[in-house]
C-alpha cells in the first residue's frame, strides 16, 4: 500500500534538541506516517516543501512515534524551512 504525499508527514518536530540540529547540521525533524518508506518520505520533504534532501535517518522514539530527521542539501537553510514553517 502507497500512502498519498499528504498522508507522510505529519508535523515538524520542535524540541531543544531539534532546534539544535536545524541550527547545527542543517537537519530538521519531522513526525511521519508509521506506514512511510525513506524513499516516500524524501520524496514528501522535497515536493511539499521545494528542497533537496541529502540524507534521511528514521527512529521510532519511545512515544510511539516515528521521526524523520532530514538532512537537506547545501543549497538549502534548514533555518528558512523552519521559519516558514512556524518551527522557530
Amino acid at each position: 500500500m502507497t500512502l498519498r504525499i499528504d498522508e507522510i508527514i505529519l508535523f515538524p518536530l520542535i524540541t531543544e534538541k531539534a532546534v539544535g540540529m536545524i541550527e547545527r547540521e542543517n537537519k530538521i525533524s519531522f513526525v511521519v506516517n508509521k506506514l512511510a518508506t525513506k524513499p516516500e518520505i524524501k520524496n514528501a520533504v522535497e515536493t511539499v516543501h521545494k528542497v533537496k534532501v541529502e540524507g534521511i535517518k528514521v527512529i521510532n522514539d519511545t512515544k510511539g512515534r516515528k521521526k524523520a530527521i532530514v538532512k537537506l542539501g547545501k543549497e538549502f537553510k534548514a533555518e528558512e524551512l523552519a521559519t516558514k514553517l512556524g518551527v522557530i
